[in-house]
Formats: C-alpha cells, structure tokens, sequence
C-alpha cells in the first residue's frame, strides 16, 4: 500500500514496534506449518495514520525460491492466526488489519553486494594474470 506520511507519531511508533514483534513471534513460535522452512524476518511494518491498516514487510531466506514462495504462502494463509495473536498483544480499540508483502529489498542489497565484490575482484584477477605472464616471459 506505502503509506506516506512525513514522520510517524509515538503511538504509530510504539503499535508498530508491538505489531512486528508479535508478528515475529507467531512465525517462529507459534505456527506449525511443515512449509514454513528457512530463515523469516520481518523487516519493516509501515501504518496508516488512522492505525487500522498495516503493511507487513517479510524477508524469507531458504533454500530456493520455490521454498520461499511455499513459506511466504503458508504465511499468508495463516494470515488469521497470526491477526489473532496480534489482537492479544496490541492494546488498542481495534486492532489494525495485516496485509503481508515479501521485501526484495534486501535481497537485492545482496545481490547488488556481490555485483560489487565480483567488480572489484575482477581487476585483481586480471593483474595476477598478466603478473604471472610477466614472470613466464622473464
């Protein structure tokens, strides 16, 4: 959805802390779908400025995509239960509606990283090729 807005409030702040540590807290603990496998983080909640919508942002690292893809769908269907345990934990009048996201952001940083590496380790490979031909002509 991508809220904007110029700089949270305390109370967005403090739910959206809440809310993505609750979030948290039902992947690791409190789901027990066989899909789920690797490494799931949250790593952003953006909210509405009334607090009844939030955008949950999750990083899922596996084995391959199509085991990420299966976690990020058993995640989704258990959408509910997870709302349910936020429900328990966000002290509020309502509590805001999730709406789940897969982050690439920070897959792309790593892609864009190893890019970076490759680029610079390049040259060095090219030099110690043409140091090595300098000392088989020598």
């Amino acid at each position: 959805m991508g809220y904007e807005q110029i700089m949270p409030t305390r109370r967005q702040e403090k739910i959206a802390r809440v809310i993505k540590e609750a979030v948290s807290d039902a992947i690791a603990n409190h789901l027990n779908d066989p899909r789920i496998e690797g490494f799931v983080s949250v790593t952003r909640i953006e909210m509405g400025t009334d607090l009844r919508n939030v955008d949950v942002y999750l990083s899922i690292f596996g084995k391959d995509e199509t085991a990420q893809n299966k976690t990020f769908t058993a995640i989704s269907h258990a959408k509910s239960r997870i709302q349910s345990l936020v429900a328990g934990r966000v002290r509020s009048k309502f509590c805001p509606v999730l709406h789940l996201y897969r982050d690439e952001k920070f897959k792309k940083t790593l892609e864009i990283m190893k890019l970076i590496n490759q680029a610079v380790n390049k040259p060095k490979k090219e030099e110690e090729k043409e140091e090595e031909k300098e000392e088989l002509d020598t």
